[in-house]
């Protein structure tokens, strides 16, 4: 049981989509005992067994197409002789528990304070978030969770190019010298992110998106910018700051994916 959980930590830990497959009834003779489990990912069998030879490969066929079409989960009843082809004269039921793991991309340059509050908020999130800073005291103060990216660097906007398609990206650095170089990354390709914001009053959002004007970016680039990022709720500490950014992002993602 420990080598069991540990390899389905493992697969959940690295967010990889699988699905366990349990042998839940059997009539007859059937080739393993009822609670058998075995763990599939889309590349391989994980750990354990359903009874081996041709009701695995079998239960490896099944697995491998729930898991390519996202399929939720199944229960399925075979016999063994008619439907597998094994000399077993048996029946058996099986469950085919699928887990998927969300890849919505979320993007956070700097980790002070709000950045701090806002993973604490997204932490049980389906979401990877990814956090630049070049301060490894404020990489060490992030929540330790599987979907908590940290990348200490000393220039984060060269980290701008290598982010995924759709990916919702906030500033919320020391000030607004660090902002900008992130932000022209960004907004030069702005077609590639869900979501732009960054942090600070009005006054500092006409401050950078003047810089970033005399920096080459469009008009239209410019107008996607959200600063002040969040809602217009709370008030101005940390922890309220970072509830209004949550939500505004899953306002967002609510528009994107019609729910």
């Amino acid at each position: 049981m420990n080598q069991w959980l540990e390899y389905l930590n493992d697969v959940t830990r690295n967010l990889t989509d699988h699905i366990i497959v349990t042998l839940v009834n059997a009539r007859g003779s059937a080739p393993q005992e009822i609670g058998a489990k075995m763990l599939v990912t889309s590349s391989k069998l994980v750990y354990g067994t359903v009874g081996g030879g041709k009701i695995e490969a079998h239960c490896l066929k099944v697995a491998a197409e729930m898991l390519e079409n996202k399929a939720n989960p199944q229960i399925h009843t075979y016999n063994l002789q008619k439907d597998i082809g094994m000399t077993c004269g048996g029946e058996v039921t099986l469950f085919f528990d699928t887990q998927f793991f969300s890849r919505w991309s979320v993007a956070i340059f700097g980790g002070g304070h709000v950045s701090q509050e806002l993973c604490r908020v997204m932490q049980t999130w389906s979401c990877q978030i990814r956090v630049f800073e070049t301060r490894k005291e404020w990489l060490d103060k992030l929540p330790a969770s599987p979907n908590i990216h940290p990348t200490l660097t000393e220039n984060m906007a060269q980290h701008v190019e290598s982010l995924p398609q759709g990916t919702y990206l906030m500033s919320l650095t020391q000030g607004h010298s660090a902002d900008v170089p992130v932000l022209e990354a960004a907004l030069k390709q702005h077609e590639r992110f869900v979501f732009l914001g960054v942090i600070g009053s009005a006054m500092k959002g006409e401050k950078i998106k003047s810089e970033l004007r005399q920096r080459g970016v469009s008009e239209q680039a410019i107008e996607r910018l959200h600063c002040p990022i969040g809602l217009e709720i709370g008030d101005n500490t940390p922890p309220e700051i970072a509830i209004s950014i949550a939500a505004q992002l899953l306002t967002y993602k609510s528009k994107r994916t019609g729910k």
